[in-house]
This record gives structure tokens, sequence and C-alpha cells, in this order.
């Protein structure tokens, strides 16, 4: 940035998290836009509370002015897991989103927080080679273009670990951080990602190590385990017959917790795999999303029973092309908005029970019902039935492979005066 602009940034909005990068971030920002105010903002998206533990004094003592954390974990999962929920939305198959569902609703807060204090801009340490300095970055623009983007990552000499240590150690600002750390992780409400360390070759099993929220499928309980889902119109509402609807207290965040809880002891969620980041490259990371895993195969169970087959069809096609729009920061956009609507109205009809069973790693749904099921057992019987005569088949099949008896009968037509010309 020209050092015109950086005398014109007198306050900035640090999105902080406590790690090495912001940490060192908030002296940087001192040192090189002169005479600017730097405010610490974090965003509580159900993470954990070690990771917000003291989180206020380290950024004080990093050299941030203030620090406001906001509680964000009701509305994450309320209004951006459960949206993204009725879209059917799962990344190159199976990635279920959890980074980047998560972005919004952070980038929201982000520029309130901005707004509120007044400040000439806004701040992240995303590195110029992932996917989230474009989600940021794309709502901050659709939320508030006026505000000027820092990203240090982009302008600083800083390459390594080793130079962020050294940085705050020449500078004597504590951080927690060490060179030990062998994964770079990202954790919310909904899942926790793994990167880095023996993940960067692809042709190596994760060790252990790797894997934090959930147990290991080899050593989950030999029995499996029943979870039943309630839904209303697409909403969760209730597990295992406890009452999640919001409407006693419990809502939509102490649903997932619960489920989380389930879904985790017995090896529920892991994923391994290697994904096209939005910038261009590939990158391999392993996934947990215990709870997220169980709710998705419920929702999508009790579709099957709802949605006639044009509906399900096309409500599929819309999850896959929102997989993208969440995955490349593009939720204050018309498009997601359009697809959202879409989704919302599939789930209208969405109400019903589903009953998904636990066992060493999968999450399989065994029973489901709805007062709105177009499964008709008089129709679908293998038994003897006075509702379905199989010899009507014969005229829809005919009907149905018309196009395939045309074109058979003309190719035929052709070979026969093809061969008279000879």
């Amino acid at each position: 940035m020209a050092l015109a602009a950086k005398k014109k940034i007198k306050k900035v909005v640090l999105a902080y998290s406590g790690g090495l990068d912001t940490s060192a971030i908030i002296p940087w920002l001192k040192e090189n836009y002169e005479g600017c105010e730097v405010v610490a903002f974090c965003a509580d998206v159900g993470q954990g509370e070690e990771e917000l533990e003291g989180i206020k004094e380290k950024a004080i003592a990093s050299g941030a002015s203030e620090c406001h954390v906001v509680d964000l974990k009701e509305e994450y999962v309320k209004d951006y897991i459960y949206p993204i929920l009725k879209t059917g939305a799962v990344y190159e198959g199976q990635y279920l989103l959890g980074t980047s569902m998560a972005r919004p609703v952070i980038a929201k807060a982000h520029v309130e927080v901005a707004l509120k204090v007044g400040a000439d801009a806004v701040c992240h340490g995303c590195t110029g080679k992932g996917n989230d300095q474009v989600r940021f970055e794309s709502c901050f623009a659709a939320l508030a273009p006026e505000l000027t983007v820092i990203a240090p990552w982009r302008e600083w000499d800083m390459v390594s670990r080793e130079d962020l240590l050294d940085y705050l150690a020449e500078r004597n600002i504590p951080c927690s951080a060490s060179l030990t750390k062998i994964y770079s992780r990202d954790a919310n409400a909904w899942h926790i990602s793994h990167e880095g360390g023996e993940l960067e070759d692809p042709w190596c099993e994760p060790s252990k190590e790797v894997w934090t929220m959930t147990v290991d499928p080899m050593d989950a309980p030999n029995t499996p385990e029943k979870v039943a889902l309630s839904f209303v119109e697409g909403e969760l509402v209730a597990v295992d017959g406890k009452d999640f609807s919001g409407k006693n207290g419990a809502g939509a965040y102490d649903a997932l917790m619960y489920l989380n809880d389930k879904a985790a002891a017995h090896g529920v969620g892991r994923i391994d795999i290697v994904e096209n980041r939005l910038v261009g490259m590939k990158s391999r990371g392993c996934y947990e999303t215990p709870g997220g895993t169980v709710l998705m195969a419920a929702y999508k169970g009790l579709e099957t029973l709802i949605l006639d087959k044009e509906s399900l069809k096309y409500r599929e096609s819309v999850g896959l092309e929102f997989s993208h729009v969440i995955y490349d920061g593009r939720w204050f956009t018309p498009l997601a908005k359009a697809q959202l609507a879409s989704a919302a109205s599939f789930a209208e009809k969405l109400t019903g029970d589903v009953v998904v069973k636990l066992y060493k790693g999968m999450a399989q749904v065994i029973q489901r019902r709805s007062p709105n099921s177009l499964y008709s057992e008089a129709f679908a019987t293998f038994g003897a039935d006075d509702v379905y005569d199989q010899k009507h088949a014969e005229g829809f099949i005919r009907l149905f492979s018309l196009s395939s008896r045309i074109t058979a009968l003309s190719q035929a037509d052709s070979v026969l005066k093809a061969s008279k010309d000879k």
C-alpha cells in the first residue's frame, strides 16, 4: 500500500485469534501505519473456551487499544448452517464446508465492529495462498466497500513461523506459540480442519495426532447407538426427544453440540481429501464434522421420503452450485440469495422424524417418517395389491423409449438404403 494511503488509516479493526500471526500483526500495523490505532475483534463461533481464554488480555498486551469478543454461536448455526443444510451443499463430494460457512458471519460482525468504533480499515491474517482472503474480502466489499482492507501477509517480508516468533521476541511481546506446532487448525461449532505436517504429502496416511475431535473409529464402541432427529419445515427442533427449537432455552447451537458429542464418540465425520482451492492450487486437508455428518444424513434421508424425483433432482443441482458459492465466499450476493430461497421453498415440506444409527465412523439412516411423505406402501409393495395395474407399464415404456425406437429405426433405414445404393 502506498505511503499516502497508509497515513490516512487512523483506526483499523483486526480479526484477532490470539495466535502467532495476529499477535504479530498488531505491532506490525502500529509500526507501518503511522499513528494507527488497532482494535482487536474476535468472533466466537464455537471454537472452544480454550482458544478464547484470556484473549482480551493477549490483544492488549500485543498493543491493541481494545478487544471486542462477539458471541456468534447461535447466529452461526441458526442463520448460516441451517440454511446451508437445506441446500444440501457438499463441496467436491465430501467436504461439508465447515471453514467456509463460518466466514460470512465472522465478516459481518467484523464490519459491524469497524463501523461501530469508526474505523477506516479492516485487517485479516489470511495468507496470499488461501481461500479465506477471498472469502473475507468479498464479504467486506459487499457490506462496507468504503473500508480499506489490509492484508499483512501480502505486504510484509516475513515468510515463516521463525520470522514471526523473532519479530515478537525483539519487541518483548508475549506469545504462547512455538516452533513445535505441526498442524494448522481451524475450529468452530460445525467442524475442525487440519492441514500441514505429514498431510502435505498426499501419500502419507494421517497419524493419530492429526485427529482431535472424534474417537478413532477402530476404538469406537462395539455397540451402535441410535439418534432420533425431528424437523419442522427443514429446521431441526428436537433430538432424542429433547426440545432444541429455542422456545424453551436450548436452541440450534445446543442441538449441534449434542450431536457433536454423540457422533464424535462413535468416530463419525472424518474425511481426508485433496481439494481444489479457489486460488488455483490443490491442498490436502483432514476434516472432522461429527454432528454435521449426522444432520446432513438425516436431512437428506427425509428429503428422499418427501421430494418427488424432479424436485429432488433440482434441489441436488442447487446444492452442487451452492457448494461452490459458499466455498468461494459469495454469500452476500444475489446468486446466493436466490439459491437459498430455492432450497428454503423445498424445505417447507420437510417435516418429520429420522433415526440415524452411529457405528464405528458411520452414520446410517435407518428410519424415516413424515406427514408429507410421498412413499406409499400400497404402491411400492412386492406383494399383492389392488392399486397398481402392472399391465399399464407396457404403454409407459413404449412412450418413454419412443425416441430410442425412432433412432434405431432411422439408422436401420439408412443402412438398408446404403446397401441398395451399392
